[in-house]
């Protein structure tokens, strides 16, 4: 036994013979006890206090494994996990999909703005707080739809959204510079610029160290202090990727922030991301390795091509263009729709029976479809798009996957949105557009003006009937507030429905409609009050 033991544990098992101190002197006193301790450290050195930690047992003998940091696990594969990240995106519908489904929900139409100001702290009323926060959203509208925020002029603040995100699931992170670009006609000039990727690398090639790792400078503290971005991604077409430029994460002097680095953090000392489809690459290529192989299977069963004997003694395909002077052996004979080809005498019709459709296919198929699910935090009924259990079971797959799409929406509104709309307003009252008093000097007071909530579109309903009668029942009891429901309904603004609402409610009574019964008039034509018995 002991020479098929491993190294370490048969240097454990020698140790726990030799004894310790103490199980010296129990020997001296009393052989006999000296021996039972000797022989329960040996027993407790053979035997594994944790089964997955096991080295002995069968399915463990060939599972090595290594504890590496962070980056030493994911940075010498992180260019090979982003390419076939890519990939899979472009020519495997089932990860497009997943793609597409996590950034519609998280993203949609894009997050929009609601300014929230701590007023008790500014020492404003109530009234002047809403005129501020009216004011500086209508100066962010000024520059977020518009397509100048973007420093190519290619999208608005909600499609950069949407490509930051995109960018970030694909390749595991994405970076966001914030240049200040003068634009004719625009009076800000904050832009948004997304890198990809695969431009931040080290300088000249340089080793990775505790101080630059892929790209990335730290402090002695591991907090990004400046990036290393090629001017051209090292895949282009006509530019060499020979050229970076050093980007500090903040100014030097304003501290205003630079650039932006994109990324989901799953262990301390992680530097760089990883993709969203990291973990599901392998089976996601094999099921479409298979879905492939069962595609052209039952294509080729639909081709079926009967062999007929003629008495010329040559074979020719019906309809095919014949070449003179060809022969047997110069022909190219392709399965066909339908297709009838003549034999040599002696030819026999035989026919072949692949068995396609193949019946296991689709619950095979489901049953991949459900782990991939668990790891992309997507319910199964969610990832293929579609229901057909009971309406309790298609609610509770869609509140599971909004647990997770709630929790990107705020990752994204905290990582991208909000620095990009501090940034902005940082620019807004330095250049006098909007007023705030302290803004510039006192952290606390620029904390309380920068404070905003992000809303998106709602999560949908599958039975309006039944969600309006829930809402309801939640304000009545005072779980939630309208404002709350309007916001959970479809990412809409209260103050604006309202406002809207009360417009409606009193030009409606001033033409006599009542509100309360389907709009029909309160006084009918020809109807009065005193005609009633």
């Amino acid at each position: 036994m002991a020479a098929n033991m491993p190294p370490a544990m048969k240097k454990a098992v020698q140790k726990a013979a030799r004894g310790t101190l103490a199980d010296r002197y129990v020997s001296w006193r009393d052989p006999v006890k000296g021996l039972q301790h000797r022989n329960a450290r040996v027993q407790m050195a053979i035997s594994d206090s944790y089964i997955g930690a096991s080295r002995t047992r069968r399915p463990f003998r060939n599972w090595f494994v290594s504890g590496k940091s962070a980056d030493a696990d994911l940075l010498p594969e992180l260019p090979t996990l982003r390419a076939r990240s890519r990939d899979m995106v472009r020519n495997n519908p089932l990860a497009a999909g997943a793609i597409n489904t996590v950034t519609t929900n998280v993203v949609g139409t894009g997050l929009r703005v609601q300014s929230s100001i701590a007023r008790d702290i500014l020492g404003m009323t109530e009234d002047q707080a809403t005129a501020w926060q009216n004011q500086t959203e209508f100066e962010w509208r000024l520059l977020a739809e518009s397509k100048d925020i973007d420093l190519r002029r290619r999208l608005n603040f909600a499609g950069l959204q949407e490509l930051a995100f995109r960018n970030t699931l694909e390749n595991g992170d994405g970076f966001a510079a914030l240049p200040m670009v003068a634009t004719p006609g625009q009076p800000y000039t904050t832009r948004v610029q997304l890198i990809e990727g695969d431009r931040v690398c080290n300088k000249a090639s340089k080793q990775d160290s505790a101080s630059l790792i892929a790209g990335v400078h730290l402090n002695t503290h591991g907090a990004a202090t400046a990036y290393d971005i090629l001017k051209a991604h090292p895949g282009a077409l006509n530019k060499k990727a020979t050229d970076w430029v050093t980007v500090q994460a903040r100014g030097a002097r304003s501290q205003r922030l630079n650039i932006i680095h994109l990324y989901e953090v799953r262990r301390p000392d992680q530097t760089r991301g990883m993709p969203y489809l990291a973990p599901v690459i392998e089976p996601l290529k094999q099921l479409g390795r298979y879905t492939e192989a069962e595609l052209t299977a039952a294509v080729v069963s639909g081709m079926f091509t009967v062999f007929i004997k003629t008495p010329e003694g040559r074979g020719s395909m019906m309809g095919a263009n014949e070449v003179e002077g060809s022969t047997d052996a110069d022909r190219d004979y392709e399965l066909g729709s339908g297709a009838v080809l003549e034999g040599l005498p002696g030819d026999e019709v035989q026919t072949i029976d692949p068995g396609r459709p193949n019946q296991a296919f689709d619950p095979f198929v489901q049953a991949i479809l459900r782990q991939v699910g668990v790891a992309l935090e997507l319910p199964f009924e969610v990832l293929i798009k579609h229901y057909t259990s009971s309406y309790t079971a298609a609610r509770a797959a869609l509140l599971e996957a909004w647990k997770f799409y709630r929790k990107r929406r705020v990752w994204l509104a905290s990582n991208f949105c909000q620095p990009v709309y501090e940034t902005w307003l940082h620019e807004a009252v330095s250049t006098g557009r909007i007023n705030a008093p302290g803004f510039l000097t006192d952290p606390r007071i620029r904390k309380a003006y920068c404070m905003a909530t992000w809303h998106g579109d709602g999560m949908g309903v599958l039975d309006p009937g039944r969600e309006a009668t829930a809402a309801e029942k939640r304000m009545n009891i005072g779980i939630t507030t309208l404002p709350e429901e309007i916001a959970a309904y479809d990412g809409g603004d209260w103050d604006a429905k309202h406002s809207v609402q009360t417009r409606v409610t009193r030009a409606r009574r001033e033409e006599g409609l009542d509100t309360n019964h389907g709009g029909e008039p309160i006084n009918p034509p020809g109807f009065h009050s005193g005609d009633l018995p």
